[in-house]
């Protein structure tokens, strides 16, 4: 009986395996989608940077810089849940020449403004109340969810329409996908700077520039293998 269990058994696994390594029909594509959309808000990450000699006069002067920085964000009319600190430090620079100890205070607020209207006038005025250093301008949308669903769905459509012209002529049809890989990218516009340009055209008697956005692209590149019917 434990014999007959036991050839059971060995035909059952050699069947199975022999199921699994059968190679399926198949034709393997590429496809691609893109969907581009203009910005409903900007996200800004600027510092306030001072340096000297003694550590307390330079956080005075830092945290002195920053509420001035966080009165006009609030005069603005930018929501409380749209801005925060980032980032805070204080460190320590020794000088090996000159043999002495500076230090350097940095604060970093990041901002969500969701009025791109007010765009240059929140640059201008986060520069003349103390902003020295702007880390990242990156314009977005609030729909990047919807938008990269519906770049995915006219991937997946474009690799469904490649495989039907490459089996039209050979009298299949296009069966049940086997396999997806998934590659979205988002490319987003990032204007440099634009607040300190926009400070200097003003101080020369030059009249302020409207930015070119441009728009966010969404890119989903997908590899689907389809079995053949």
């Amino acid at each position: 009986m434990k014999k007959v269990v036991l050839f059971l058994t060995i035909m059952f696994m050699t069947m199975s395996y022999a199921q699994e390594t059968k190679q399926i029909p198949q034709i393997n594509v590429n496809g691609e989608g893109k969907v581009k959309v203009a910005p409903d808000q900007v996200c800004i990450s600027a510092t306030v940077e001072t340096k000297g000699n003694n550590a307390k006069d330079v956080k005075k002067q830092n945290d002195e810089k920053i509420d001035a920085v966080l009165k006009f964000i609030k005069k603005s009319n930018v929501p409380a849940a749209d801005f925060k600190t980032k980032q805070v430090a204080l460190n320590p620079q020794y000088d090996y020449e000159k043999k002495k100890t500076s230090y350097n205070a940095t604060q970093t607020i990041e901002i969500v403004l969701k009025d791109l209207s007010k765009y240059d006038e929140l640059m201008e005025g986060l520069v003349q109340q103390g902003i020295n250093r702007i880390d990242r301008v990156s314009f977005e949308t609030s729909k990047l969810a919807q938008i990269e669903t519906e770049a995915r769905k006219l991937a997946i459509k474009d690799a469904k329409l490649k495989a039907e012209d490459y089996v039209s002529v050979l009298g299949q049809k296009v069966g049940k996908a086997y396999t997806i890989s998934d590659n979205t990218q988002v490319y987003r516009p990032q204007p440099m700077y634009a607040a300190m340009k926009s400070v200097a055209m003003d101080s020369a008697g030059a009249s302020n520039e409207t930015l070119a956005i441009g728009e966010i692209e969404v890119v989903a590149n997908v590899s689907v293998s389809f079995i053949l019917d």
